[in-house]
């Protein structure tokens, strides 16, 4: 693993998935821990799992009963959980759209700190990153770190073709060819000006 991680997000990261997977509620590690489950470098402020809007509230059962306190945020695709303070996000609805058997399909099984679990595939996570640039929010240097340290892992046919609607996500793979991170293909480059 490239770098250091906070003890105590691990520990709590390791108390999540032990409890979803005792309970038998797929799920997927997503977010900077999963970036960080497949070598690559990111930060790790929380832990983000992806789980069924169905399986919500059994989910928090479960967790509430281990300890674990409870927040509903403003936001209606997530919600948050704190074990002595350090925050996990269970995801249901990311960049508007639900988790699906087919979103926990497109894992693979990792080693996470020593308990083997289900971790989004870097390509569903590049695709995630990018359509969650929109006008209010756009920080490429959150991306750009995956981007380097994921890039042989990637579909990038596949990340091109599921964000095609964003020009956000066009700008991006502009900015990653430019940089000699990732090649556009060559009639993208006549498009983007290349």
């Amino acid at each position: 693993m490239p770098h250091r991680v906070d003890e105590g997000l691990v520990n709590t990261l390791k108390r999540v998935a032990s409890v979803l997977k005792q309970a038998e509620i797929p799920f997927a590690l997503g977010g900077s821990f999963a970036v960080y489950a497949h070598g690559g470098h990111s930060s790790d402020h929380d832990v983000d799992f992806l789980i069924r809007e169905q399986d919500k509230a059994r989910a928090l059962e479960e967790l509430s009963a281990v300890g674990f306190e409870m927040e509903q945020p403003p936001e209606d695709w997530l919600v948050k959980v704190f074990d002595e303070g350090r925050m996990v996000d269970l995801i249901y609805r990311p960049v508007e759209s639900p988790v699906t058997d087919a979103t926990l399909r497109d894992t693979v099984m990792r080693p996470v700190e020593a308990i083997n679990m289900p971790v989004l595939s870097a390509t569903q996570l590049m695709i995630h990153k990018l359509l969650s640039y929109t006008q209010h929010y756009c920080d490429f240097a959150t991306g750009l770190p995956v981007a380097r340290s994921l890039r042989e892992q990637i579909d990038w046919e596949r990340v091109r073709a599921e964000t095609a609607k964003s020009p956000y996500a066009e700008a991006f793979l502009v900015l990653l060819d430019r940089l000699d991170v990732v090649p556009l293909p060559a009639d993208a480059q006549l498009t983007a000006g290349g």
